[in-house]
């Protein structure tokens, strides 16, 4: 049994998925590896690229597209059914595949699980292509009162505000280690044992929130979550959702809302419970209504993880 899993779920990014696999060749040496790729019916010569140029990537390939949260699972599951006498990986990661590693990013997060046994998840900073942070590397729990502040604009307005700026935990240096409540599913590394304890991805999620939601069920059986702010890797962000803009705009609303109704609707009085839904109801359809008028500036289209 390998010390990492690393776990991809591609859809039509060949070229990107390339540059990952090939950045995650170049790592510096680390833990016996293993790598999956799962792809979900991509029609832009995925699967032969990987068969071709990566023969040591285990490759999961589906006649649909299933989402994010199912296809992980497909390989996650399959960990845990060839657990056997060797246990479970000591590590998995989930990786987008439009992100490249840093030569030593694997064996940092892998050394910052070593050192912190209380650490069920760690996360790196994540640099989008224009070098700025990619705001969703580290965040809190979208609670009504946090989600009220994102949703009414209070969080972009006073983003070094801990009240709030708790949303994207603006107000937090990006270069230093911190305890948080979710880290990007885009880089997320979690203990093999998880899997087992916790469970795998909620697959009521099709693309996005299943990465804040399984952060949140591993905090509460007792693990930690970790930024680590020392570690950095690149997201070339809304690479796959920018394909189907409106298919990917559905997917995030829907995500806030199975997500509100999920862990936070029953206690929340229904005064507020009613402004939420109708918010993120209210912000997903000018989201859409937006993202259909014509623009210069590329991938402004959908929100992405």
């Amino acid at each position: 049994m390998p010390d990492l899993v690393i776990v991809i779920v591609s859809y039509n990014v060949r070229d990107l998925l390339r540059a990952c696999l090939v950045s995650i060749a170049r790592s510096d040496p680390s833990p016996r590896l293993e790598t999956w790729v799962v792809d979900n019916c991509s029609r832009d010569g995925t699967v032969e690229m990987v068969q071709t140029e990566f023969p040591w990537v285990r490759l999961v390939t589906l006649d649909q597209n299933l989402g994010y949260a199912r296809a992980n699972n497909i390989a996650l599951r399959a960990l845990l059914e060839r657990e056997g006498p060797t246990g479970l990986p000591r590590y998995v990661l989930l990786l987008n595949p439009d992100t490249e590693l840093t030569p030593t990013a694997l064996a940092d997060m892998v050394a910052f699980l070593d050192a912190h046994p209380e650490a069920g998840v760690v996360g790196p900073k994540l640099i989008r292509g224009d070098g700025s942070l990619d705001l969703a590397c580290r965040r809190s729990f979208p609670t009504p009162l946090v989600s009220l502040y994102r949703l009414t604009g209070l969080s972009r307005l006073f983003p070094r505000s801990r009240r709030f700026g708790r949303y994207n935990l603006t107000y937090l240096d990006p270069d230093v280690v911190a305890e948080v409540d979710a880290v990007a599913g885009a880089c997320m590394m979690v203990r093999g044992e998880i899997l087992r304890t916790v469970g795998l991805l909620d697959e009521a999620f099709f693309m996005y929130g299943e990465d804040l939601d399984w952060a949140l069920r591993i905090k509460q059986a007792g693990w930690k979550v970790y930024y680590d702010g020392r570690t950095v890797v690149r997201h070339y962000k809304r690479a796959s959702s920018r394909q189907r803009s409106v298919q990917s705009l559905v997917a995030f609303y829907q995500a806030m809302l199975i997500f509100f109704r999920k862990h936070y609707a029953r206690q929340t009085a229904w005064p507020i419970r009613w402004l939420i839904v109708a918010a993120i109801y209210l912000r997903g359809m000018l989201a859409i209504a937006l993202s259909q008028i014509p623009s210069k500036v590329p991938g402004r289209t959908a929100a992405a993880r």
